[in-house]
């Protein structure tokens, strides 16, 4: 079964902006996926520590601080550390992804590799090393399972600071020791000392691997291969593989002594030595023969310890590694306990099957290439053994993103051979359409039409209009005509009509303009008050009332304080009802702009009779009254509406 299938986080979106979609290993202490970052539309890796690590909160607070200085480092033969976080209980690292294999890969297909090219693997690994080691970063493990080979020839260094970070959590309070045993410096394992020139010893070890094809020492137990690297010294390669030049037996001597203060300082010191012996190794020489088993490096035994895995162990399984005996460890001749005999069943029955199935040469082609962005489902695609992976032409779709995969050629579950072509059609999105022309229109029969021509009525935007009725459409945005996809957004612009702009405290002129400008008919009356003269200081309708074009509308401008009304002008002097009712005389209510009733209620109220006569407006509100100030008891107060 395909573990990526059942992988819970594939699919899955972290921190709303990366989402998970393929698993590519597991190790000790993190899963790695390929991811989408959705946010800056690109590839990347995503290493996602294990639950057990995530739970502990002083690991997640140094691997913060880890993440924080490798994210400083930039140099080309270190992948790029772009963000860290936690979502949920997934503490991760957003990383440069880095399409290729590791190192571990090369050495397993090659078996081994001539000095000059072992070398010129070495130089961009000791750049990427010495940099850190610069910055005061220590890798702390260095092995060719941490070395990526890219396609186009570059070489990458990954995980700078994790174990640093595993390390100082609570995982290891206990007294646990984090690493991998074959590539540990001898202090790793007695003193737990970690510093550049383990970083140096751990690269040593490397470059006797890549000479050799094994690593110098195997054994039974963790603590059977610690004490090795404890007492022993490293081998020369060249007692294994005849011509290894003696700079390389001296160079790796040097980077792996059991003393640190023998060692190179740091990575840099290292690169200028290695660099300097790549220089003097002739370009021209016999290629070096494959390794012959030499007395150096001992026979591993079945199920021994061996590889790159980082494993977790402690003091007490390592024992006492200054003894003066290597350590042992009993095993039953005869029978292989059952569990291990399953295991060896599983993995021949697997063999088997795998063998049957590429001699067909035919290989199944991924269920999950479509709606994945072309980049990944070409990587997913290559690594399910495709050899010709090609983008063919666009096609439209309204379900899968533009420049995500739409179809494969041949179909997604079908089988194919691996040399056969492998096409990917992207989605170039939905297909287009014209907005229909709907300006006019009430605004529902609108609604109605641009659903049916396949888009989805967004915003709707009332604008004010003197020439399309209120609740009529003014237009669309985007305009009628224009070519959109289908299924977008479309704002509609409505008509409020025109509607009384606010004036009060406006200069007159400027008011008089602003209601020509908007087709009504203004109108000007004077009172006295203590606002400027000239100024605004009432107006009927009230400030957003809606208007009709053409309609009457009045604006009340202050006279000043010594301002008379002429007699000629309605309210200028004494109506010609005259005054009736004797000599007292009394005060007149204000009944300016209050309604007909309410103000024919207060002048009574107050000892006068009341007069009403018809406007310029002819609505409920009194525009103008005949008498202000003080009236003998019983005149007429005649009231304009």
């Amino acid at each position: 079964m395909d573990r990526t299938l059942t992988d819970p986080l594939v699919g899955r979106i972290l921190d709303g902006r990366y989402r998970v979609e393929s698993r590519i290993a597991r190790g000790g202490m993190a899963t790695v996926y390929l991811a989408l970052d959705l946010r800056l539309e690109r590839t990347i890796a995503l290493k996602v520590m294990h639950g057990e690590l995530a739970g502990d909160p002083e690991f997640v607070r140094r691997f913060i601080r880890e993440a924080k200085a490798t994210a400083s480092l930039s140099h080309p033969n270190i992948v790029g550390v772009f963000d860290q976080g936690i979502d949920d209980r997934h503490v991760y690292l957003a990383m440069e992804y880095v399409p290729g294999r590791t190192l571990r890969d090369l050495l397993r297909e090659r078996g081994h590799l001539g000095q000059r090219e072992a070398l010129e693997l070495m130089v961009p690994v000791l750049a990427a090393l010495g940099a850190a080691h610069a910055a005061g970063i220590i890798h702390r493990d260095v092995k060719p399972e941490n070395v990526l080979l890219t396609g186009d020839g570059r070489i990458k260094v990954v995980d700078f600071g994790l174990s640093r970070a595993i390390a100082a959590s609570n995982q290891t309070k206990t007294g646990l020791m984090i690493g991998t045993i074959a590539y540990m410096a001898p202090e790793q394992m007695t003193q737990g000392a970690s510093d550049a020139r383990t970083d140096v010893y751990a690269a040593g070890i490397m470059l006797f691997e890549l000479l050799t094809g094994h690593q110098p020492y195997a054994g039974e137990s963790p603590m059977a291969v610690a004490y090795r690297h404890v007492n022993e010294t490293v081998p020369a390669p060249s007692t294994i593989v005849p011509g290894v030049h003696p700079g390389v037996d001296a160079l790796i001597a040097s980077a792996t002594d059991r003393e640190p203060d023998r060692r190179p300082k740091d990575a840099g010191a290292l690169l200028v030595a290695a660099v300097e012996l790549h220089r003097a190794i002739p370009g021209g020489v016999q290629p070096i023969p494959a390794p012959s088993p030499g007395p150096a490096p001992r026979p591993r035994p079945a199920g021994g310890v061996q590889g790159g895995h980082t494993l977790i162990v402690s003091p007490a399984e390592l024992g006492d590694l200054t003894a003066p005996h290597p350590p042992r460890r009993t095993l039953t001749r005869g029978r292989w306990p059952i569990p291990a005999a399953a295991a060896v069943l599983a993995l021949v029955v697997g063999v088997a099957g795998w063998l049957i199935v590429s001699s067909a040469g035919y290989l199944t082609v991924p269920a999950d290439l479509v709606g994945k962005s072309v980049s990944i489902a070409t990587e997913l695609a290559r690594r399910a053994g495709f050899e010709k992976v090609v983008v063919g032409a666009p096609e439209p779709s309204t379900e899968i993103p533009k420049n995500n995969v739409v179809r494969v050629n041949p179909a997604p579950g079908t089988e194919a051979r691996a040399s056969d072509t492998l096409t990917l059609i992207p989605s170039s999105g939905p297909p287009l359409a014209a907005v229909p022309g709907v300006a006019g229109k009430p605004v529902e029969t609108a609604r109605a039409e641009l659903t049916g021509a396949g888009f989805v009525v967004g915003q709707v935007e009332n604008q004010a209009s003197a020439t399309v009725p209120r609740g009529e459409v003014i237009g669309t945005d985007p305009k009628e005509g224009a070519r959109i996809p289908v299924g977008s957004k479309v704002k509609l612009l409505v008509s409020s009509g025109i509607t009384m702009p606010a004036l009060v405290g406006t200069p007159r002129e400027n008011a008089l303009t602003a209601l020509r400008n908007i087709g009504v008919n203004p109108h000007v009356q004077e009172q006295r008050s203590e606002a400027p003269r000239g100024q605004v200081i009432a107006q009927i309708p009230v400030a957003g009332s809606p208007l009709a074009a053409g309609q009457n509308v009045v604006i009340v401008v202050s006279a000043g304080n010594g301002f008379q009304l002429p007699d000629w002008f309605p309210g200028g002097g004494d109506d010609d009802d005259g005054d009736h009712g004797g000599g007292n005389r009394l005060a007149v209510p204000n009944v300016m702009f209050k309604s007909i009733s309410q103000a024919r209620s207060e002048l009574r109220g107050a000892g006068f009779r009341v007069k009403v006569k018809r406007g310029l407006l002819g609505g409920d509100l009194v525009t103008r009254q005949s008498k202000t100030g003080t009236a003998p008891r019983g005149s007429v107060i005649t009231i304009w509406h």
